[in-house]
């Protein structure tokens, strides 16, 4: 069904009113946030890393011998 030019452009006027955005604050925070987990989850996951290679290293070096 086609729409009017001049109803779509009211029509998406009407629902970019609708958007809130986030305050100043909000933004900060929650971009701290993620900066601090995604260092949590890197150094997590390095972690594993050791020591799953560690486990394989180690296995491999006693199936070796």
């Amino acid at each position: 069904m086609a729409t009017n030019p001049v109803q779509f452009i009211n029509q998406v006027r009407a629902e970019a009113a609708k958007i809130t955005w986030p305050t100043r604050r909000e933004v900060i925070t929650t971009t701290i946030m993620v900066l601090v987990l995604a260092a949590l989850f890197s150094v997590f996951f390095s972690l594993v890393d050791l020591g799953i290679r560690f486990g394989i290293t180690e296995g491999l070096r006693l199936i070796a011998n």
